[in-house]
């Protein structure tokens, strides 16, 4: 059996000491027992331990003493109390001073290795998190832009290389996984870094005003034109215009978007004085241009000149080895003068969660829960809605061994014998016998 991490257990009483050990080793834990809390700590060492089961009354310390010690020693050893009935107020105080959660005596060993196994999720989770902490400025690959994704990390790679390039560039990707810092970085990285950044939001601006909005216009070109204004091309002259959302563009303005593009000249509205400017241009779209082109709503020809380099950002359901390191950014960003702690049950959810809004609605998910996590742990009701209906929707799924065990059960009570059995279920009996066992029927 593959070990599982490495526990201590510090208990005076031979038969709990005894049956922690056994039921631990059974699920592949690497166990040290001792009946002594003082022997106990003469062994500790920092990290040695994954789980430590603490017993609340002790002598010559009790479980408080031992349970401060550790904590002192080595924060990251997750702590457990074992008591009786009648300390469960004691236990309920000793999670306040560090320890993860409390085991109530008497237990059996089935009780004790489902809540190790959970214990060990958590404790996983928590080095994943301390260790992601020691690495976040590694993974920092632009302002903000973090990820240890490869394909990501490969677009962001080539948006550096071409950055000097005077090539137009097209970003693609779902709303919420980064256009706008992707071309911010391209921006910081060529000679024209100390130039306007202009950005351009295309879907905001209804289609009467946008020609306006990019080419400026002149006095009493249209009604409420009280004075002429200089368009966002202008405005960036010798840095980069960010045209997002550029595939909401009407028909109209893409004509003269087309005719900018290919001789960097413009007249202002209502102006027949051509300008000439020199910008870099940078577009962004939510959707497939190509889709758009055999829909007819989109040029072919601006589509091309559009497309000179296309960098695709892959949405974060597709980067999952990015939500945690992503998790520990946001809270260190968020909240740098504490320490927040998340729970199990919200880190389940939270790296469970499918995030149809990216990187946006994560990052609004964790300002959301530091607000309100008043405590300094984020809990599930500190996350929005969305995220606790969808462990809701989840809840009442079941794993393939489940499903299996109670199948399995259902055609154990109704059969006449384990031979009856076996043929039921199409297995040999040897088989059915190693399922039984698996799943203690």
């Amino acid at each position: 059996m593959t070990m599982r991490g490495r526990a201590l257990v510090v208990d005076d009483e031979p038969n709990i000491l005894k049956t922690l050990s056994i039921g631990l080793q059974a699920i592949g834990m690497d166990v040290e027992s001792f009946g002594n809390p003082c022997d106990a700590l003469d062994q500790f060492e920092d990290g040695k331990y994954d789980i430590a089961f603490i017993d609340l009354k002790m002598e010559p310390i009790d479980g408080m003493q031992v349970l401060k010690e550790i904590r002192l020693r080595s924060p990251i050893t997750t702590c457990v109390i074992l008591t009786a009935h009648g300390s469960i107020d004691s236990a309920v105080e000793a999670m306040k001073l560090g320890a993860f959660d409390f085991l109530q005596k008497p237990f059996d060993l089935k009780e004790l290795q489902v809540f190790t196994g959970k214990v060990l999720e958590h404790h996983k989770l928590q080095v994943e998190v301390r260790t992601l902490r020691q690495q976040l400025s590694a993974e920092h690959i632009g302002q903000d832009i973090i990820t240890r994704n490869p394909l990501m990390r490969r677009q962001i790679e080539l948006a550096k290389q071409i950055a000097e390039s005077p090539l137009t560039v097209l970003i693609e990707g779902e709303s919420g996984t980064g256009k706008e810092l992707v071309a911010q970085l391209i921006h910081r990285n060529c000679n024209r870094r100390e130039k306007p950044f202009v950005k351009v939001n295309c879907a905001a601006l209804p289609e009467n005003l946008l020609e306006s909005e990019l080419f400026g216009h002149v006095k009493g070109a249209f009604t409420g034109a009280f004075k002429g204004r200089a368009g966002r091309f202008e405005l960036a002259d010798e840095g980069t215009v960010f045209l997002d959302e550029v595939g909401e563009i009407p028909p109209a303005s893409q004509v003269k978007l087309l005719r900018f593009l290919q001789h960097r000249e413009f007249e202002r509205v209502g102006d027949s004085v051509t300008h000439k400017i020199d910008v870099r241009v940078i577009a962004a779209t939510n959707r497939r241009l190509s889709e758009a082109l055999e829909e007819g709503s989109f040029r072919e020809d601006l589509y091309y000149r559009l497309n000179a380099i296309r960098i695709t950002l892959p949405p974060l359901r597709e980067r999952p080895e990015d939500i945690l390191l992503l998790i520990t950014h946001f809270l260190k960003k968020l909240s740098p003068e504490r320490d927040m702690q998340i729970s199990p049950e919200t880190l389940r959810l939270l790296t469970r969660y499918r995030w149809p809004g990216n990187v946006r609605e994560l990052e609004n998910a964790m300002e959301r829960a530091v607000l309100l996590a008043k405590s300094g742990t984020i809990e599930p009701g500190h996350l929005p809605s969305d995220l606790q209906q969808e462990e809701k929707s989840v809840a009442g799924l079941l794993s393939l061994d489940e499903i299996e065990k109670q199948h399995i059960a259902r055609v154990l009570r109704v059969a006449g014998d384990l031979e009856e059995a076996a043929r039921v279920l199409e297995i040999d009996p040897a088989t059915l016998w190693r399922k039984r066992k698996k799943y203690g029927l």
